[in-house]
């Protein structure tokens, strides 16, 4: 499997809490809606950091993964007319997606908790 992580930003003058609020209750949901995301993603993941005493102050609002079976998977799913047509025009709304980092990565689990 192959995780893509993306670290987000939110929009400037958003509140972190509108943020959060929108990714999980508006953007996550329409992500799901479409059927490519039955289809062809295994695994998907919202973040949001909380800031802890001791830990600096969080660079990023979201951390987001996103697990396909293989690069075809995702390429399948982010060019699929649905996704370009209904999820990708809601990103814009609540991220900076001029400015995020992506990363591809094959996650291997050292231990899973129950």
């Amino acid at each position: 499997m192959i995780k893509f992580t993306f670290l987000v930003q939110k929009l400037p003058g958003m509140s972190l809490e509108e943020f959060v609020d929108y990714h999980k209750n508006r953007h996550a949901p329409l992500f799901c809606s479409i059927p490519e995301t039955e289809l062809y993603v295994r695994k998907y993941v919202v973040n949001h950091p909380i800031v802890a005493e001791g830990f600096p102050k969080p660079l990023y609002d979201a951390v987001v993964e996103i697990s396909f079976d293989s690069f075809e998977d995702f390429n399948t799913f982010f060019n699929s007319e649905n996704y370009l047509t209904k999820v990708h025009p809601d990103e814009p709304k609540f991220f900076d997606t001029a400015n995020y980092i992506a990363m591809a990565t094959n996650e291997t689990i050292i231990k899973a908790g129950a």
